[in-house]
């Protein structure tokens, strides 16, 4: 049969990387990744397999995000036996992100039955747990970059440094067919310039098929050097602090808290901010940051300096009794704690206790997909419910998106250009519609036109690998989510914010008869 390439995330959606190949040798998985964003898009996690997990053969992992390596434990709770290929620094972050994953699984699922039981609901039960994440890390081995392995019969692999995390890569494939072998490229995650720990992303020329990301393929960021990107976070820290609050800081565990480290530490020794404290409030942060330590000679500047992720005035938070403690700080402190997306972890806490004050500032320092808590506070919004207790938002919302680990639109047309001749297809997944069109047009009509055929798939595409047939996807009905709920706000979003308003408008009528009179028109309503 001719091998076929099946969509099964970051396809139409950002989050959810995970790509089966099938081919006369077996299957095989490029990524297993959580689903990240609206409720809607998280439900996929629930839900089984569109494959047997027993059938497939190999996994290779791009790099150690959770969207890209978050749904491996329930892929081996469900039956997988095959082995797990990662570079060595991906092994040692899924060490743990894996764990801290599933403690994220047993706690929200602990929470979220008592207040099923409280309804007289049934319970739940976590995706996967501590046990099935400790089996699966036992499946992981370590390949090399730059070198041909054979994951499977009929497939032979190579990592390329992808620029993106430590550890990240792009996977070349080729697979036997008809005695021709198929030539793929998965990108992974593509990283940026004018990186603190990581070069430029590399990959091989002349492919049949091109699997690119398009996270940022409708946006041109300013690109800056490393004394410019310093500069830039000094002012505002500088311009947060001087309002007398804390400033909050959701960070993603990996990368993006080490070049911060990285660069509030170098502020501090240059002078620039003075003694203020600088609190990193993540258990997995801090395990990650060792990571990095014990592979300091493959980062970047921050490998040739001394102690790049320490400092007199950084300190590491861990124990919960510690991290309610900086509820108490109201001012003068910088307070770092995961998650990115502010959908679960320490940061909701921290962002209960400073969003009300006015005097405070959360920066939003990377990518927030539809419908999570941190895309809704860049969106202006007045009010937000965080673990059912409505927030009024009266911080300074601020962003700055020079340390994004994805490349932006021309550094994704340059990277692209670098790769050609693609004799098949080049294939844009893991970005917003908006996003993969955007750049689509571009590499149509742009400065790359002479592109071949370029493909968007969205969740359940299939592509039969036949560099000499016109490269077309086919969407097969897998039963997985509408179109149109994979990279917008849900239902669960509009009540949130229904119940917010309502609240509101009750507030504000001038007399209990009023609000008995909104009520009588709601309940009319909901009895029609």
């Amino acid at each position: 049969m001719k091998p076929r390439l099946t969509f099964l995330g970051a396809a139409g959606t950002v989050t959810g990387s995970c790509y089966l190949i099938e081919h006369d040798g077996g299957k095989l998985l490029i990524d297993c990744g959580l689903f990240q964003g609206s409720k809607s898009l998280k439900e996929l996690n629930y839900r089984p397999f569109p494959f047997g997990p027993a059938e497939v053969d190999a996994v290779l992992l791009t790099h150690a995000h959770i969207d890209h390596s978050g749904l491996l434990p329930k892929l081996v709770k469900d039956g997988y036996r095959g082995r797990i290929l990662a570079t060595e620094p991906t092994r040692d972050l899924l060490t743990y992100m894996l764990l801290d994953s599933a403690y994220i699984q047993e706690s929200e699922v602990e929470r979220l039955n008592r207040r099923l039981r409280r309804r007289g609901e049934d319970a739940v039960t976590p995706i996967y747990g501590k046990e099935d994440a400790e089996r699966t890390l036992e499946r992981v081995d370590p390949v090399p970059f730059d070198a041909w392995i054979e994951p499977m019969p009929g497939v032979r692999a190579r990592y390329w440094t992808a620029g993106h995390i430590l550890g990240a890569a792009s996977i070349e494939l080729q697979i036997t067919s008809d005695d021709l072998p198929i030539h793929l490229l998965f990108s992974g995650d593509v990283g940026t310039e004018a990186r603190a720990l990581h070069g430029e992303p590399q990959g091989p020329q002349g492919l049949d098929y091109l699997i690119v990301e398009s996270t940022y393929g409708d946006r041109v960021r300013a690109h800056v050097t490393a004394v410019e990107r310093r500069a830039r976070l000094g002012n505002e820290v500088r311009e947060a602090l001087g309002r007398g609050g804390n400033l909050i800081i959701p960070v993603f565990a990996i990368e993006r808290t080490q070049e911060l480290l990285f660069d509030l530490g170098m502020l501090h020794r240059e002078g620039a901010l003075g003694e203020l404290p600088i609190f990193l409030d993540s258990p997995l942060a801090v395990h990650a940051t060792e990571v990095f330590r014990q592979h300091a000679a493959e980062l970047g500047e921050a490998g040739t300096t001394q102690h790049p992720f320490d400092g007199p005035n950084i300190r590491f938070v861990e124990t919960v009794e510690d991290s309610k403690k900086l509820n108490q700080i109201t001012g003068g402190a910088i307070i770092m704690a995961a998650s990115g997306m502010c959908e679960a972890g320490r940061i909701r806490h921290h962002l209960m206790a400073n969003l009300w004050r006015p005097q405070s500032t959360v920066l939003i320092v990377g990518y927030q997909a539809p419908g999570t808590l941190g895309r809704l506070l860049l969106d202006g919004v007045p009010a937000v419910r965080i673990m059912g207790e409505e927030i009024r938002v009266r911080a300074q919302i601020r962003e700055i998106d020079i340390y994004s680990a994805h490349a932006d639109q021309s550094e994704l047309v340059e990277w692209i250009k670098a790769r050609q001749p693609v004799a098949g297809a080049i294939i844009l997944t893991h970005g917003e519609p908006a996003s993969s069109a955007a750049l689509a047009a571009l590499l149509a009509t742009g400065p790359a036109r002479s592109m071949p055929t370029i493909l968007r798939p969205t969740l359940g595409s299939q592509l039969v690998l036949d560099p000499a047939a016109p490269a077309a996807v086919l969407d097969r009905k897998l039963d997985r989510i509408q179109t149109a709920e994979l990279a917008q706000s849900d239902w669960h979003n509009t009540q949130s914010q229904f119940l917010l308003d309502f609240a509101d408008t009750l507030r504000r009528a001038p007399n209990d008869q009023a609000r008995m009179a909104v009520l009588a028109r709601l309940r009319a309503a909901l009895n029609r």
